[in-house]
């Protein structure tokens, strides 16, 4: 196999200490029926719960979700600013032990690290809205040297997000929004961004890439969608709830087009110029257009995400 490429994604692998913070403080978690569904599959197909590797880690969010019901559990991420905010966090696996995080990118999956992920140790692999990031090809090729025969690569990820019609002004705030982020925000989306918001459907599979990677079988492939006519979603902890509008700012402020953004005119990120800022005060201007009194502003918000979960022959 040849020697992964270096690492393209600069916007989360570049986070400092303190943004790794903040994405962590801000950026909120996954619904419990996600992981019900995502163990409930691998188990299903006779997957083992002994070793868990998460991938794309961030600040431990998912890793520390997943542990307690694994008993071997790592976290790996390229960020340092990530991985310092996840050990600080912490964790612990079903049996007690410290989850293990440490800096490494998707296509290594640990394989410079003393001591390495061995090779068939591995019964779940997990990527939460991280793998538009990776180079497929060469994650695939690490992926079904590191899982055990039989065990599951799980990937999801958050698409867009849609204000509910149960919001007063719902039309309007929608339109308004899609404007600003047509006419500001496009310039700083990247390929991964978009692969995203189309729920991973040009995300390469094992059996798309070339030369296809053999060991996975494509009768397993599970892919489910969720989407605001639903109502919930049951994907982010948030899914289907009213949040204030320093919520939504908070939240807002930790996506990587936003971040790019703020990147790129510094003199106004964080100011009452801030692409945030001003997307919040449209929201603000519509709701008390719509009635809503000032204080009390609040929009219920829905997402579309998809789980994939590929398995390797046993």
């Amino acid at each position: 196999m040849s020697p992964p490429p270096p690492v393209t994604e600069k916007t989360f692998t570049n986070f400092t200490p303190s943004q790794g913070a903040n994405y962590a403080q801000n950026r909120g978690g996954y619904h419990p029926t996600l992981y019900k569904t995502i163990l409930s599959h691998h188990t299903s197909a006779g997957g083992q719960l002994n070793s868990l590797l998460d991938i794309g880690c961030g600040p431990g969010t998912v890793t520390r979700a997943l542990a307690p019901h694994f008993q071997h559990v790592v976290g790996l991420d390229p960020s340092e600013g990530m991985i310092q905010n996840a050990r600080l966090l912490g964790g612990t696996s079903g049996n007690g032990d410290k989850i293990q995080y440490e800096i490494s990118s998707a296509e290594q999956l640990g394989s410079h690290l003393e001591p390495r992920i061995e090779e068939g140790s591995v019964d779940l692999i997990t990527a939460a809205t991280a793998a538009h990031w990776f180079n497929m090809p060469h994650f695939w090729q690490r992926a079904a040297c590191v899982l055990k025969p039989g065990g599951t690569v799980a990937l999801w990820t958050v698409g867009s997000a849609k204000t509910h019609a149960s919001t007063p002004n719902a039309a309007s705030i929608e339109a308004a929004l899609k404007t600003l982020d047509d006419s500001e925000l496009q310039p700083y989306y990247e390929p991964g961004n978009r692969l995203a918001l189309n729920l991973y459907v040009d995300l390469p599979l094992p059996w798309t890439v070339a030369p296809p990677i053999a060991e996975f079988d494509k009768e397993f492939y599970f892919r489910k969608e969720w989407g605001p006519e639903d109502g919930t979603g049951e994907l982010l902890e948030s899914s289907g709830a009213e949040m204030d509008l320093e919520v939504i700012e908070k939240i807002w402020g930790t996506m990587s087009q936003v971040q790019r953004w703020r990147d790129a005119h510094p003199e106004e990120a964080g100011t009452e110029k801030d692409i945030v800022k001003r997307l919040v005060r449209v929201i603000a201007s519509l709701l008390h257009e719509a009635g809503v009194e000032e204080g009390k502003e609040m929009v219920k918000v829905v997402f579309r995400g998809v789980l994939m979960m590929v398995k390797k022959r046993a």
